[in-house]
């Protein structure tokens, strides 16, 4: 364990740092799968575009970065000529970013149609199949060690989740929240009024085209279809979901800490991660022959009320709450905080949704959560993992104001153990 009795100051401002990431990290998670659903429909849809929320909120994120990496830059005199594509290394460099943002922006779009299909309650609990993947994408390609306690918590974790999605343990079925549908924001104009009319005559029209399912294959089709809905599309989609947020987040840890990036302001690193979004979700709204003629013809605002643009602040805010916890903490203390998020969301689901637990689910959900906790206690520990801890919580203390003792410090902190000082006295 790191001794903190040299640098008291400093790990008082750390520990002050980890509590206010994951008070705003929970906070943000229960208030936007909250707004995911009250921002739907009578029908439990969306009015608006789903790339819509998440564009104007990678363009929000976008800009603060952008503010607070100009300040960056003229605080510590560097040339904007570093931080662009002056060379073909930097711009190599560059197009690593494009990786996370184009998982992050899957990510952020799947949820709002896995929020269609499951109750808010059954969403996040079956979530908790990301700290499964995460643990394996940990072990693969950050290397970190897990006991085999850990992988036995990692077991039951799996089949309880298995057993909640396949058994009784309440309704399953997501429902629209009745009374709590806000107006939308804009009245749409006579040209809007006139697309939209013209895209449901061609919807009418193309559903009333049923000669074709007399065709064998077309029914085939429809078989497997039905299948899929007997398995459970929302299920589906919340797997997929899993497995594309573990992979973002630890490709993202993994260039957020590697080599010199570690000591690089977070907010020049997320500037980068940030406009490839911005570019991947105004795509969205650009190639979509749907997508785009409501946004030429109705606006970016089209369709939207009060909480979705609520959800719009909320999801950027954490976005860039995620951000902060993969470059000074790390991906497990992410989803091992979020289970907070899974008790709170469950419990308001209780008074706020009509959901409706049964026995079996009061059985199941609680082996999920000992699971974690058994997950998190057997955690064994690792030499290189604290020396990376240390370092960061050195960075974390001067998060917006460095110092040119913190290099001193890390400089020291990379140094190879001297005979004076054993490994022993180093963690």
């Amino acid at each position: 364990m790191v001794c903190c009795r040299p640098c008291p100051r400093l790990c008082s401002r750390s520990s002050a740092y980890t509590l206010a990431l994951g008070l705003g990290f929970v906070t943000l998670g229960t208030s936007r799968i909250l707004l995911l659903k009250f921002s739907a429909n009578a029908e439990n849809k969306y009015d608006f575009l789903p790339a819509s929320v998440n564009l104007l909120a990678e363009a929000l994120k976008l800009v603060f970065c952008l503010v607070m990496s100009l300040r960056v830059i003229v605080r510590e005199g560097r040339s904007c000529r570093e931080l662009g594509c002056s060379s073909i290394p930097s711009f190599v460099s560059l197009l690593k970013w494009s990786v996370p943002a184009f998982l992050y922006f899957l990510d952020n779009l799947i949820i709002f149609y896995v929020m269609t299909y499951l109750q808010p309650a059954m969403a996040v609990l079956f979530s908790n199949f990301v700290i499964l993947t995460t643990a394996i994408l940990f072990r693969v390609v950050l290397k970190r060690r897990l006991s085999w306690v850990q992988w036995a918590a990692l077991v039951i974790l799996f089949l309880s989740i298995i057993s909640l999605t396949t058994g009784s343990g309440g309704s399953r079925q997501s429902i629209a929240v009745p009374g709590l549908h806000s107006s939308p924001v804009s009245s749409p104009s006579n040209s809007c009024l006139l697309y939209t009319q013209l895209l449901e005559q061609m919807r009418n029209s193309s559903a009333s085209e049923s000669w074709m399912s007399s065709l064998p294959g077309q029914a085939w089709r429809d078989k497997v279809v039905g299948r899929l809905r007997s398995l459970g599309v929302g299920h589906i989609l919340l797997l997929l979901q899993c497995f594309i947020s573990s992979l973002a987040n630890i490709y993202n840890e993994k260039i957020l800490k590697e080599g010199d990036q570690l000591t690089e302001s977070i907010f020049i690193q997320n500037s980068k991660l940030y406009a490839f979004g911005l570019v991947f979700n105004g795509l969205t709204l650009g190639l979509g022959r749907e997508a785009r003629g409501l946004t030429v013809h109705c606006g970016l605002l089209h369709g939207h009320n009060m909480y979705s643009l609520g959800l719009v602040l909320v999801t950027a805010a954490l976005g860039l709450s995620v951000a902060f916890i993969l470059k000074f903490r790390d991906n497990m203390f992410h989803v091992l905080t979020g289970q907070i998020t899974t008790v709170l969301v469950t419990t308001l689901s209780l008074f706020l949704f009509d959901f409706h637990p049964s026995l079996d689910f009061f059985l199941q959900a609680p082996v999920v959560l000992l699971a974690i906790f058994i997950y998190n206690a057997s955690r064994p520990k690792d030499p290189a993992y604290s020396l990376q801890q240390e370092k960061l919580r050195v960075i974390n203390g001067e998060v917006f104001k460095r110092s040119r003792g913190d290099g001193q410090e890390l400089e020291r902190l990379t140094k190879t153990n001297t005979d004076s000082e054993s490994e022993e006295e180093s963690f």
